[in-house]
This record gives C-alpha cells, sequence and structure tokens, in this order.
C-alpha cells in the first residue's frame, strides 16, 4: 500500500493485517470442528448479566469493540474490520411454509432450512458499530441464547433489536463469534420477521370498528411526535381490522383514512411501492367535494412516490388525476411543470447544468433531474459479459448520456461507514465503503420493485439463483450479492463541496445503468459527476454499435495500473496499450515512470511563461527520452501518455 504521507491512503501495519487473517481463519476452524454439534445448554443468569455489562459500557464508550481494528494515515484511529467471502442465500420461503423449531434443536454452523424459531429478547441490546448482539429466549422460556445481526442492523434509524421483543428467526444460522462464542446470526434482514401486535378477529362491528379508531389515533399522535416507525406499526395494525368484513361492510370509509395516513408515512419513510398501494386503496370516488379533496390527497402522495422512483410518466398521470378533482390547487400546477421538465431532459438531453451546479450544496447534494439513456443500449460484450452500446453515431464532446445515482452517500452524511474487509475468497483485505451496501439494502427493503435491476449487475457471488425478491413476509434482499455488486459496480462522485475527502470518508455511490460501462486504459469517454448525476462525454467520434469505454483507473504505472483493477474489479485489463506496455518488459517501463515523474517534476518547478533556452532545451530532452522508449511499431496509434505534460509545457513554451 502507498505511504501514509498520502492523505488519501488509510493502511494497515503488518500486525494489524494479521490479527484480522488470523482472526477470521480461527473462527472458520472451529466453526469446521464443531459443525453439526448439538446447542449446550446456557446459562440465563450469567448471560443476562453479560448482555447487561457490555450494553452498559457500550453505552457509556468504555467497552473495546471488539470488531474495529487500528489504522494509520492522515485522520485515520480505528474502523471495522469485517470478514466477506463466505456467503449463503436468504430465506424465500414465507413463515406459512416453515416449520417450528425448539431452541434446543439448534446445532452448529447449520442453517437449519426449511424451519423457523420464535424468541423473546431478554436483555438490552449491545449496539456496536458493524453489529447488535442480545440475549433471547425460546418460546416456551426453557433455553437462552445470543442473537446478533451483524452491519445490517437498523432500519428507518432504528437499532432492530431494540424495536420489538418478540422476534420470528427464518431458518435459523447457528453459529461461532470471532470470540468462539455461540450465536444465533442474523447477516439477511429478511431472515428476521418483527413481530407487532397482532390484530384481533372480532365478532362485534362496534368493537372492531372502536379498535381500529384506537390504533388510527396513536398512529396519528405517533406521527405527530415524527416517530414515523411507530406511526406505521399502528397505521397497519388499524388497517389490519378496518379491513375485516365487519367494518369494511359498514365503515369502508375507516379502512380508506387509515391508508391514506400511511401513504403518507411511508413517504416520509421513503417506503414508495407502498405509498402507492395505499395511495390507491384510498381513493374514494364520490362527487362530493369532500371526497374529492380526499382522493387529491391520495393522487398527489402517488404521484409524488412515482415521481422519485423516476418514474414521471406515471407521476404525470396522477398529478392529472389530481388536477381534475382540485382544478385550482396549485401543487398539482407546480408538480406537472416539474414532470414536464424531466420528460425534456428524458428525451433530449437537454439540462441547464448552469443552473444545477449553483443550486447544489453540502447541504442539498442531490440534483433534481431524470437519466437521458435513450443514446445506449446493454449488449453482450465480447470476453466482458455485458456492456454498454451507443444506439446512434455520437460526435467528440457530445454527451452520451446523464444518469441520476440510484443510491449515494456522501463522506459527510451519518450513513457513511468505511471498514476493513478480510475476503476469504482470495485472502485480500480491502477498504470497502460499507455504508453504501447498508444504504442500498436499505432502499431496496423499502421498495421492492427496483431489487431485480441492482440484482442483474455483475457481482463475484450470484447467489442461489432462484431470484425470488418478495413473498408474504415482504422483500427479500440478499446482502451478500449486495455487497459484491457495490464492490464491482460502484463509484466516487469526487468532493465536490470543498471537504478534503480520504479514503476513510469518501463519497460513494451506484449508477445502474452506467454500471455497464466497460474498463478500457484507451477510452472513448469520460465520466463527470455533478452532484448525484453522472454525465458521459465522447472524447473521441463513436459510431452507431460502437461499445463505450472509460477508465477505471487512468495510473501511468501499468503495473499499479493492473493491480488496482485486479483488486478492486477483479479483472487484468488486456487493452492495446496494456498489451504494449507487458510487452515492453518492467525496465523499459521502469525507466519509463522514471522520466515522467522527472517531467512532471520539471512541469511544476518551472513556469513555461518566459521559459529560457536552457530550460526548453532540457523539456526537449526530457521529451525525446521518454519517446524512445516507445516502441514505434508497438506503439503505433497508441496514446502515449507518459510525455503528456512535458509536449504541453514545450508547445506553450516554444510554440513555433
Amino acid at each position: 500500500m502507498a505511504t501514509p504521507q498520502n492523505s488519501n491512503t488509510i493502511y494497515l501495519t503488518e500486525q494489524e493485517a494479521e490479527r484480522i487473517r488470523s482472526t477470521v481463519k480461527e473462527r472458520i476452524r472451529k466453526c469446521s470442528e464443531q459443525n453439526g454439534n448439538a446447542k449446550e445448554p446456557r446459562d440465563k443468569t450469567a448471560a443476562h448479566q453479560q448482555a447487561t455489562g457490555a450494553a452498559l459500557m457500550a453505552d457509556m464508550g468504555g467497552a473495546p469493540d471488539p470488531d474495529m481494528t487500528q489504522t494509520q494515515g492522515k485522520g485515520a484511529n480505528t474502523i471495522p474490520a469485517i470478514e466477506v467471502g463466505q456467503p449463503y442465500p436468504p430465506c424465500t420461503a414465507s413463515l406459512s411454509e416453515l416449520e417450528s423449531m425448539e431452541m434446543a434443536d439448534l446445532r452448529m454452523e447449520t442453517h437449519h432450512r426449511g424451519r423457523k424459531l420464535v424468541v423473546k429478547r431478554e436483555s438490552p441490546v449491545v449496539t456496536l458499530v458493524a453489529r447488535s448482539w442480545t440475549v433471547v429466549q425460546g418460546e416456551n422460556g426453557s433455553d437462552t441464547e445470543r442473537l446478533e445481526i451483524c452491519l445490517y442492523k437498523s432500519r428507518h434509524g432504528e437499532d432492530i433489536l431494540e424495536s420489538a421483543k418478540l422476534f420470528i428467526i427464518k431458518e435459523p444460522y447457528f453459529t461461532l463469534t470471532d470470540q468462539g462464542e455461540p450465536t444465533l446470526r442474523i447477516d439477511h434482514p429478511s431472515d428476521l420477521v418483527i413481530c407487532h401486535e397482532e390484530a384481533n378477529k372480532y365478532d362485534d362491528a362496534a368493537a372492531a370498528e372502536k379498535a381500529a379508531t384506537r390504533y388510527k389515533t396513536q398512529g396519528n399522535m405517533a406521527l405527530k411526535q415524527q416517530d414515523l416507525p411507530l406511526a406505521h406499526e399502528k397505521y397497519t395494525a388499524g388497517l389490519a381490522i378496518a379491513r375485516q368484513a365487519i367494518v369494511s361492510d359498514s365503515n369502508p370509509d375507516l379502512a380508506r383514512d387509515i391508508a391514506r395516513n400511511r401513504a403518507y408515512v411511508n413517504l416520509l419513510l421513503g417506503q414508495l411501492d407502498e405509498v402507492k398501494t395505499d395511495a390507491r386503496a384510498s381513493l374514494v370516488g364520490r362527487d362530493d367535494q369532500k371526497s374529492k379533496d380526499l382522493d387529491s390527497k391520495a393522487y398527489y402522495r402517488a404521484g409524488s412516490a412515482a415521481y422519485q422512483q423516476g418514474r414521471y410518466q406515471e407521476a404525470k398521470r396522477s398529478f392529472q388525476d389530481q388536477q381534475k378533482l382540485t382544478p385550482e390547487d396549485k401543487d398539482a400546477k407546480i408538480q406537472l411543470k416539474r414532470i414536464e421538465a424531466r420528460l425534456r431532459e428524458e428525451d433530449t438531453g437537454s439540462y441547464d447544468f448552469t443552473k444545477i451546479r449553483t443550486g447544489l450544496s453540502r447541504a442539498r447534494p442531490y440534483v433534481d433531474a431524470a437519466d437521458f439513456i435513450k443514446n445506449t443500449e446493454i449488449k453482450s460484450s465480447s470476453g466482458k459479459g455485458r456492456g454498454l452500446f451507443a444506439t446512434r453515431d455520437i460526435a467528440a464532446g457530445e454527451l452520451i448520456m446523464c444518469e441520476k445515482g440510484f443510491c449515494v452517500v456522501w463522506g459527510h452524511e451519518e450513513e457513511a461507514l468505511t471498514a476493513m474487509t478480510y475476503d476469504v475468497r482470495d485472502e485480500r483485505i480491502r477498504f470497502s465503503p460499507v455504508g453504501l451496501s447498508k444504504a442500498l439494502v436499505q432502499k431496496l427493503l423499502s421498495n421492492p420493485s427496483q431489487i431485480e435491476p441492482v440484482m442483474h449487475l455483475y457481482g463475484d457471488y450470484t447467489g442461489d439463483n432462484k431470484n425470488i425478491f418478495i413473498n408474504d413476509d415482504g422483500a427479500i434482499v440478499d446482502v451478500f450479492r449486495i455487497h459484491d455488486i457495490m464492490s464491482r459496480n460502484g463509484y466516487g462522485p469526487g468532493s465536490q463541496f470543498g471537504e478534503e475527502e480520504s479514503a476513510q470518508n469518501a463519497s460513494t455511490g451506484l449508477w445502474i445503468h452506467a454500471a455497464y460501462i466497460n474498463h478500457s486504459c484507451v477510452p472513448n469517454a469520460r465520466k463527470e459527476c455533478i452532484g448525484d448525476i453522472m454525465l458521459l462525454h465522447a472524447t473521441r467520434p463513436i459510431k452507431t454499435g460502437d461499445e463505450i469505454f472509460h477508465a477505471y483507473d487512468e495510473t501511468l504505472d501499468y503495473d499499479a495500473r493492473q493491480k488496482a483493477l485486479l483488486t478492486t474489479w477483479g479483472f487484468e485489463c488486456k487493452c492495446g496499450l496494456c498489451a504494449a506496455e507487458k510487452a515492453d518488459g518492467k525496465p523499459v517501463r521502469d525507466s519509463r515512470m522514471e522520466l515522467a515523474d522527472e517531467a512532471d517534476a520539471f512541469v511544476d518547478k518551472t513556469p513555461w511563461a518566459g521559459a529560457k533556452r536552457l530550460g526548453i532545451r532540457k523539456a526537449q530532452r526530457l521529451a525525446k527520452a521518454i519517446d524512445e522508449t516507445y516502441d514505434q511499431e508497438r506503439w503505433k496509434d497508441l496514446p502515449r501518455k507518459h510525455g503528456e505534460g512535458i509536449r504541453a509545457w514545450l508547445l506553450k513554451a516554444s510554440p513555433r
């Protein structure tokens, strides 16, 4: 790794790196040795005391976090160290398809496929950076065990284990912690079902309506206090009762009212699929003004959700329906005007980039803009899987595409989190923006309709090939696939707001369409980010049917570039430029890099304006020496980038 003088580099001492490797390998060894062993009884009192003490120490900041590791470099401190590379698929069966089991039936290093386990939280939750854990009892209270959620441990800003007392674990995974302690481990959030208060069945209409109204009132109070998860929980319970025939037959508007309220809460929570479902369910359809006003609200919420998903034609229809009901409503007119602007962007690629740049700030880094991708299509690329190809001729300098980030986490945001990941598949330690993978998982859990396009992207781990993304219990997200997809397809939008960006607080994002662009060291396109939109411009003419390339890594040093491409993106580049450099051999490459470094140092310290003849001669000698390292036949028609800086200096200093 680079030296600590590089402010953008965080690195581990060899001792820390070895500690991470040995910890992971030792856990794997112990798990293998105990594979299939029966669960041993755990002392309830001792387990509860251990969790209570650990939770208190964690809250006070006095307990060492076993996941944290010491790093070095500018601004470095401790960051989580996380094992990756031992993936397993999430449970795709619904609860009704699973067979109940007891805690005593648990077997070590087993996923207990086809089974479910009901547990009750019996201790405080120990909240650490990369995981949370607590002590739980079985449904009958006869046994106790540790339960932990790794990395994806919160939902809507609330720790999942603290959000309820009763849980159902789908296909429970019983394994060991890094410290060798038995634990029930949750990696996929969809494998843990939170048991909220269930709606009772009623025989008396008045009692049922009273109960549904009570839940509605509780939801209203929670919304007023901005406790959105609680408001959603209460509205959901009330809606289940209000939809029972005994209530819906006599008072159908109660279910509509609760659905309309829940649509608003879902909009605030970013659960956009459910916003539209609730909004449609709340429609009254009567001609009196009060009903029209209520339906106007529903259409507004549905339109807002579709707009946030980038589905502008769908949003347009909802706002037009709203406008028909309430013609004087200014909000619908404003939204329709915004939609027309987005539709023009989609169709023509015409953007007001000056206005967009002016509106950006650290507090407002997200752009209100549509995707312009009609110049491109995704097709098979020889030797590269899939790639992005031009659907028409594109001139040099022309905008190829513009795409809004599907999910972007800025380095200054609370969601940003970086970690050292040790991948057991290749035994490499990497610096990984796991805050982005967490944000992706949260967004997909909230919007199941968006899971499939993300899962179509390339990743080293492809899952169980079932591609089941939703069932009766909700969305199903394979977090291991998300991690690998993020690792191979994520980009950095760069520092745009004056902050000093380092490896530890780098901004990262995922652009789904742009993720199909393959790499070349001799690209025909360059990317640029403005806020969370990515622009791709042609650097030379591109013909219809040509594949579009940009450079993932532009390092001049061939060996460093190949290492970066292999470590980060998992491939060796064999483009024409790399083939020529490889054929040159390492001694020639090293000599060329030394000369290029000398030339760069000369350019940095020697102004071209008013350059003396002696300086110009030195520059000419450096340019010639660099050029002589290129084999003229091998490098025919290839860019000679190492001498670009000194040649540009010479053109300005001695234009003749």
